[in-house]
C-alpha cells in the first residue's frame, strides 16, 4: 500500500499537468522501506524532476535531479521509495517500456493518466517483470 499525504498527491498531479504535452516525472521519498513488499509506505516528499527524454511517450528522470533528490532525502533521514510519471494519452498502467526500466522491486511505480478530463493516479510494484497493482490512500494532512 502507498499512502500519500494530500500535499504530495496534489504536487505530483500538478507537476504532471504542468509537463504537458510531454510526460512529466519525479521521485518520491519516505521512511526507509522495510524488506517486506507488503508493508505500507508513506511517501512524505515529492521531488518533481525534468523529463530528460522530453517526450510525450517516454520519460527519463534527469540524472542531476535524481542525485539532488537522493542527497536531500538522505539528509532528511528519508530514502527514495518510488518514481512517478504521467501517461498523456493512455491509462495509468505500466507500458512494456515502464516495466523494462523498473530498476528496483522495492520501489513504488506511480502513474498519473491525463487521458481523461480528470487525472487518474494508480501505483504498482514491478517485480521481475510482474506488475502488481497496490492500493493508494490519499491522507487528509
Amino acid at each position: 500500500m502507498l499512502r500519500l499525504p494530500g500535499p504530495v498527491y496534489r504536487q505530483m498531479v500538478a507537476h504532471c499537468i504542468d509537463g504537458l504535452p510531454d510526460e512529466a516525472c519525479g521521485l518520491l521519498a519516505g521512511e526507509p522501506p522495510s524488506s517486506q513488499l507488503s508493508s505500507p509506505t508513506t511517501a512524505t516528499k515529492c521531488y518533481p524532476t525534468a523529463n530528460a527524454a522530453r517526450s510525450a511517450r517516454l520519460y527519463e528522470v534527469d540524472s542531476r535531479d535524481l542525485l539532488r533528490a537522493d542527497r536531500d532525502a538522505e539528509q532528511n533521514g528519508l530514502a527514495l521509495v518510488g518514481v512517478f510519471h504521467s501517461h498523456t494519452h493512455t491509462a495509468a498502467y505500466p507500458s512494456p517500456t515502464d516495466v523494462a526500466q523498473a530498476p528496483d522491486p522495492a520501489w513504488h511505480y506511480v502513474l498519473v493518466s491525463l487521458r481523461d478530463a480528470e487525472a487518474v493516479l494508480r501505483s504498482y510494484r514491478i517485480v521481475e517483470g510482474n506488475i502488481l497493482e497496490e492500493p493508494v490512500v490519499v491522507l487528509d494532512h
